[in-house]
């Protein structure tokens, strides 16, 4: 990975577990919605970024020794697009307005 290790990356994934632990905890003492919209929250802006640095580290190496980079930069556009929350987020409806991404087709 560019800037970030892979070990950078596990340890952000091991705070999110933690993060999602606690957001159990809040449940079990009936914490308020606001409480537990706020750390959801949390959680999503925390998978976002490390979704941002994995998909970084695959455009580096994708893009390197591509024969064709703009397809292969499309192709990893359209799967962070495929998954983003403003996408509709993962697994949505590919039906459903703003579940794929507003790139045009380029096949």
């Amino acid at each position: 990975m560019a800037d970030v290790t892979r070990e950078q990356i596990q340890a952000r994934l091991r705070r999110i577990e933690g993060q999602v632990r606690g957001i159990g905890r809040m449940l079990d003492e009936s914490r308020t919605c606001e409480d537990l919209v706020t750390q959801l929250m949390a959680v999503r802006s925390s998978i976002d970024t490390v979704g941002a640095l994995v998909l970084d580290d695959h455009l580096g190496r994708c893009l390197e020794g591509a024969d064709d980079p703009v397809t292969e930069l499309r192709a990893s556009m359209k799967l962070w697009w495929r998954f983003a929350p403003s996408a509709g987020g993962a697994g949505a409806d590919p039906g459903t307005e703003g579940a794929q991404s507003p790139l045009p087709a380029y096949e």
